[in-house]
């Protein structure tokens, strides 16, 4: 058994093992070390959190049986897909072709988030995630349904359009999983090792700056795993103006737990306010923060 083969035997162990050891690691340091103090009970926010994780899993699994390495064998079997085109030896297909699309997959998943900022109806359903009035391990998966099921169709799409291994596939989902806890944690760094550390992934308090309430700290910082796009393209920002301790979390319209921090809230968020409130906008920053 070959290590494509290996990856896709064992695809949903590998998958579950990681997410629940990173999720475990980073709760603990949370609950040692906390970065921020939390103004919503935890018990409400997790509970609202992971049952949306819950109900985004089923739909998944209902809706996409196939899933992101399924749809790899897919194209394999079929040569669809860039990579597919190159008749490469599997021993210089891991080190060339999984890192290569590993990387593309993460700047697709850049772009995607910047596109959720920028159209109206999508920042609708993206609001979900930035609503949480608190930051911690369970806001890294706190998404509207419909938005993960879109993502899941784009993912799909670029794994089409790419014709990424499997196993690359099984390896960025991992990765995602897992930065996105690990950045999304209520932890620090010492300052040294952070700074050295956002030049290879993005750090927690790099991304919590996309968390900030005001809206130009908002559209900055999209990366939730590899940190290079944010410096490439321009939406690089080192630190928030209020300090990452003093920095407020969330939404300017949308502050009450029980809209914001309860499941049912959560599910009816992108149907509530009018069509205008969306994040990227051409507002100039004011004194008052930008509003």
């Amino acid at each position: 058994m070959n290590f494509a083969q290996f990856v896709m035997a064992n695809e949903m162990v590998i998958r579950l093992g990681f997410f629940l050891g990173v999720f475990a690691l980073i709760g603990t340091w949370e609950v040692l070390a906390p970065r921020r103090a939390l103004t919503v009970a935890k018990a409400l926010r997790w509970a609202s959190n992971l049952g949306l994780v819950a109900l985004d899993t089923v739909v998944l699994r209902l809706l996409f049986p196939l899933a992101g390495a399924g749809m790899a064998v897919f194209c394999a079997e079929r040569g669809w897909g860039l990579l597919n085109h190159f008749a490469v030896p599997w021993l210089l297909a891991v080190p060339l072709a999984v890192p290569l699309a590993v990387i593309a997959m993460d700047f697709v998943i850049w772009l995607q988030h910047v596109m959720v900022h920028a159209v109206p109806a999508l920042w609708r359903l993206h609001r979900v995630h930035h609503a949480d009035p608190d930051y911690d391990v369970t806001t890294g998966a706190r998404f509207h349904p419909i938005e993960i099921i879109l993502s899941m169709l784009i993912k799909f799409a670029t794994i089409v359009v790419l014709g990424a291994p499997p196993e690359a596939v099984v390896i960025f989902e991992v990765l995602l999983n897992a930065t996105a806890m690990f950045n999304h944690g209520n932890i620090g760094l010492p300052a040294a090792l952070d700074r050295w550390l956002r030049w290879l992934v993005v750090t927690p308090d790099m991304h919590r700056v996309h968390h900030s309430i005001e809206d130009d700290e908002t559209n900055s910082n999209f990366g939730f795993n590899l940190p290079w796009w944010d410096r490439l393209f321009g939406t690089y920002r080192e630190q928030p103006r209020a300090g990452q301790v003093g920095m407020t979390i969330g939404i300017h319209d949308h502050r009450d737990p029980r809209e914001v921090a309860c499941l049912d809230g959560m599910l009816l968020l992108p149907f509530r306010g009018e069509i205008e409130d969306y994040a990227i906008n051409r507002r100039s920053f004011s004194e008052e923060g930008g509003r």
